[in-house]
């Protein structure tokens, strides 16, 4: 059973994540740069992660679904700089 603390800290977790992903997003708007849409992504997935295991009946994280979506946003932060070293390699 989540505590009403763990509770709360989940929810400032959730809207952390989901702020940090509207900065990308302000940053993709300007530039248009692709890294900054990934990362937005990325911080929208780790929050719904954490949205979607405080919905659960209890907060158990051995459950292999809660690491799709972590797994999911790990991997588009990755695929991001690769993609990034990739493309300033080819322009020089």
């Amino acid at each position: 059973m989540i505590t009403l603390t763990e509770s709360f800290l989940v929810g400032v977790i959730s809207t952390c994540s989901v702020l940090a992903g509207l900065f990308f997003l302000k940053f993709w708007r300007r530039t248009r740069d692709m890294l900054f849409m990934m990362f937005a992504w990325a911080f929208w997935l780790m929050g719904a992660n954490q949205l979607a295991v405080s919905a659960s009946s209890s907060y158990d994280l051995d459950v292999g679904w809660t690491y799709v979506l972590r797994l999911l946003a790990f991997v588009l932060i990755i695929l991001a700089i690769v993609r990034k070293n990739m493309e300033t390699k080819s322009t020089s």
